[in-house]
């Protein structure tokens, strides 16, 4: 294969895991990077692809840098990953995530039609755009309902997305990923937070975990996996949108006792309930139906939640041990 793919957001957890599934296919990879002051290809170098890849600078609210980008990579697949992706901060930077995850992707889309618009195009879109569930189980006919200005700033994306591939013809789908997970997650979200704290607890390192609603509920899949679907989607002779999930939903609560279960810990002995970490419009249940990614893209995931978890708080418990060291 002599591939080339432009992906935006590949310092991020599932661009390092799709830029090395797209180089082990025999893809030229470029990423796209914005110029930042600290260390960010870190997940990248984690999974051995960090010199591998081709660098682009440029940011996704400069449409020349974008149009540059396309004509450097002279992508033949092109995957919008990047985002303000943490749900809890877009209350208090609205008009950034409208910006950087709503207008950034029209932007994206914009540089495809302009320099090459035989290339095929996937949108992250997220399971948040569902937000106040109007099914039990959420699939590609269910109505939106975002409940953050994430949800909100990702379903501007999804439609456009979705107008791009009506109006000029653009081989453009999009893949609504509801939770997925994996050691290269942030600190800042939930699954990584609970993993990262029971490793820190067992190794005397803190004593309490601040958590909010744990009796949330949500699919949580591997991101290994997740890439997957996203490759998947933009081989199809046709675009369309898939929503990409286990079917399975489980609680914080839940997750917390597997984490810390694994380490030989009771959660209840650690896990503090703090109002602070409570959202302004909580999104108390998601659950995804991926019967049509199933069948039209044959993908289904491969790794239980029990699995993901255990991985990631291994992961944690390394790399604490090594920064002791």
């Amino acid at each position: 294969m002599n591939k080339s793919a432009l992906i935006t957001g590949i310092t991020g957890q599932d661009g390092a895991y799709l830029a090395k599934l797209l180089l082990e296919k025999g893809y030229r990879v470029y990423g796209f990077v914005a110029r930042r002051g600290s260390d960010m290809r870190w997940r990248l170098r984690e999974e051995g692809v960090e010199s591998a890849v081709n660098y682009v600078e440029g940011d996704l609210m400069d449409l020349s840098s974008l149009v540059r980008a396309m004509e450097t990579s002279k992508a033949d697949e092109v995957y919008n990953l990047g985002a303000q992706s943490f749900v809890g901060t877009s209350w208090q930077q609205p008009v950034l995530t409208a910006q950087v995850s709503g207008v950034g992707a029209i932007n994206v889309l914009e540089a495809v039609r302009i320099v090459n618009s035989a290339a095929h195009f996937y949108q992250a879109s997220t399971s948040e755009m569902f937000g106040l569930i109007q099914a039990e189980m959420q699939d590609e006919t269910t109505p939106f309902y975002p409940r953050s200005p994430y949800g909100v700033a990702k379903l501007m994306a999804h439609w456009a997305t979705v107008n791009y591939r009506e109006s000029f013809g653009l081989h453009a789908s999009s893949g609504i990923l509801f939770n997925h997970e994996s050691p290269l997650r942030g600190v800042e979200f939930v699954t990584r937070k609970v993993t990262h704290a029971a490793a820190s607890i067992k190794l005397g390192l803190q004593k309490e975990l601040r958590l909010g609603n744990i009796d949330a509920r949500r699919d949580w899949g591997f991101a290994g996996d997740y890439v997957e679907a996203m490759w998947l989607m933009l081989q199809q002779s046709k675009a369309d949108d898939y929503v990409v999930a286990t079917g399975i939903t489980t609680t914080v609560r839940d997750m917390c006792k597997i984490a810390f279960d694994h380490l030989g810990l009771n959660y209840e002995d650690h896990v503090v309930i703090d109002q602070k970490f409570f959202r302004p419009a909580e999104v108390d249940v998601l659950l995804g139906n991926p019967a049509k990614a199933k069948a039209k893209l044959g993908w289904a995931p491969k790794t239980s939640l029990e699995q993901l978890i255990t991985m990631m708080v291994d992961a944690d418990m390394r790399r604490l041990q090594a920064h002791a060291a």
